[in-house]
């Protein structure tokens, strides 16, 4: 019987020498290496540095992995000192035949026979080197064998357990992270657009004889946000501050309100904290606004109480408290305001004297929000005049007061919340008061109570043509215009030169300062609307 033959061996071949990256920049030094060789004693690894063959099928994937990622990186590094090459090459101080025949020369194949066991030594051609390029070759070196480390800790992770399920036809939506600093840059140039438009409300409102406005909490988005909240100086320092310019020019005074979720009074602890960083919002655009003394003291925050919270007692303490801990600025600004749900004008006077805090009187929640020793309507409260205003003279403030009205079919308490659109009477304050007409019309409101009584400014304005409006810009008129056609009137105001409107009088009222219309009247400011006869032709005619 034949000897059975012995079964032959995987030849494993030895790995081959490390080498030394060299560069190809010209260098000045001489950079020698010696490499370590394997001991004599040392088992045979494989290309990856594993001793004897895979045990399992899962380490015969991770050796696959690693010795993909090393070949990876190998390539990398041919690439990169390739064109490191490229780059430092200079074929210009090369002669032509030299560099042509160097090309193609034969050279001859270096064999590989490092055997199991042999000490081999190593040593580098002289490199010459600049002082200053070493330390990027050796930050290549380390950037190389990090990456190195991170494709061999990839390859051992363990692979995800997935299914097999692919959610398609897909009916979901899909959705991305808003970048929260180019967020934040969009929401400040929206406030950096408001407060510029600032100084032409102000010019606007003088040209009319208005004299007094309330600057929107809501000018600065998110400026008093918990996480993406931010200061207006400096990048907004410069607006405010020409704005508060022209306001001192023109004798305007300007004032805020923060919203009813601002309440110092509150329970909870965050709303507390959220209505602290409002209340320094606030105080901070009135500052930048850089006001006279006078005017500045004059800017002032307006506040609810809010909430009752079942005990009125507890709330008031509560506020004490949390006013104590308010900033100087903040105190010398804030004012208290009698509400239409829950604080009456007796609840609230008390506490304003003892903190030397000032009272604004708000007849239309007077209205609604009244006790027995005081009754519903002017007459009553006439009594508390002397005490309101002595509020404002001990901080040397110019007094205000608020003035509204219900719509006409209100009843209950409710429903006479809601703020009619005008207001037809004035109320008996002082005649040198600072009243705030809170009215949907706004401006037009305050037109309607200069026009009822004769008010100062009343012949400022005129009523508007209604369709028409000459203070925006006109569409240009074609040149050449038809044979036998009659022109307008209104195409030769067109064509006339001196009707153009300039940017800076855009909305201003034109020159017969046509600024306001009639109650209920507001369709006036759009086009007329087209209609289209039973023939089929359209006109811009409309009911009138």
């Amino acid at each position: 019987m034949a000897p059975k033959r012995k079964k032959a061996e995987l030849f494993v071949a030895d790995p081959p020498a490390a080498k030394v990256r060299r560069s190809s920049r010209k260098t000045n030094g001489v950079v020698s290496q010696q490499l370590e060789s394997p001991q004599q004693g040392d088992e045979k690894k494989d290309s990856l540095g594993l001793v004897g063959s895979p045990s399992s099928p899962q380490e015969a994937f991770e050796r696959t992995m690693r010795e993909l990622g090393e070949m990876g990186l190998k390539l990398q590094s041919a690439v990169k000192r390739q064109r490191l090459a490229v780059e430092t090459s200079d074929l210009s101080k090369c002669d032509p035949e030299k560099v042509r025949e160097e090309a193609f020369k034969t050279r001859p194949m270096v064999a590989r026979t490092a055997r199991a066991g042999h000490e081999k030594n190593v040593e580098a051609k002289p490199v010459e080197q600049p002082s200053g390029d070493v330390k990027m070759e050796q930050a290549d070196v380390s950037e190389e064998k990090a990456d190195a480390e991170a494709v061999e800790r990839s390859a051992r992770r363990p692979p995800p357990v997935n299914s097999g399920v692919l959610p398609l036809p897909w009916r979901g939506r899909l959705g991305y992270t808003p970048d929260v600093q180019r967020g934040q840059k969009f929401v400040q140039e929206l406030g950096l657009a408001n407060a510029r438009d600032i100084v032409k409300m102000l010019r606007w409102n003088d040209k009319y004889g208005i004299k007094f406005m309330r600057l929107s909490s809501e000018m600065f988005p998110f400026a008093s946000h918990e996480e993406h909240g931010y200061k207006l100086a400096p990048f907004a320092a410069d607006v405010l501050a020409e704005a508060g310019k022209v306001a001192a020019e023109l004798g305007h005074r300007l004032t805020t309100h923060p919203g009813q979720y601002t309440q110092i009074a509150s329970p909870r602890k965050e709303v507390v904290t959220a209505a602290f960083r409002d209340l320094e919002y606030h105080d901070e655009m009135l500052s930048l606004l850089k006001l006279p003394e006078q005017m500045n003291r004059d800017a002032i925050m307006i506040l609810h109480m809010g909430g009752v919270y079942g005990d009125k007692a507890a709330t008031l303490d509560r506020f004490r408290e949390n006013y104590a801990k308010l900033s100087e600025g903040v105190k010398m600004r804030l004012v208290l305001e009698n509400d239409d749900v829950s604080w009456s004008v007796h609840d609230l006077l008390p506490i304003c004297e003892e903190l030397n805090i000032p009272l604004v009187l708000d007849y239309h929640h007077h209205n609604i929000v009244f006790d027995s020793s005081i009754r519903e309507g002017t007459l009553d409260i006439m009594d508390l005049y002397d005490r309101i205003a002595n509020t404002w003279t001990r901080k040397n403030i110019k007094q205000k007061m608020h003035y509204s009205e219900p719509t006409a079919d209100a009843v209950t308490p409710r429903e006479r919340r809601k703020h009619s659109a005008r207001v037809k009477t004035l109320p008996p304050c002082a005649a040198d008061m600072d009243l705030m007409i809170e009215a949907k019309d706004k401006e037009q409101a305050v037109f309607e109570l200069m026009r009822i009584f004769r008010l100062p400014g009343w012949s400022l304005f005129n009523d508007v043509i209604p369709y028409e409006r000459d203070d925006e810009p006109r569409r240009e008129t074609g040149r050449g215009a038809k044979k036998g056609k009659k022109s307008s009137a209104v195409d030769e105001m067109e064509d006339d030169p001196s009707n153009i409107i300039s940017p800076e009088e855009l909305g201003m009222g034109g020159r017969h300062h046509r600024v306001y219309w009639p109650p209920g009247m507001e369709e006036w400011l759009r086009p007329r609307k087209r209609e289209v006869n039973k023939k089929g032709k359209a006109n811009d005619g409309g009911d009138e």
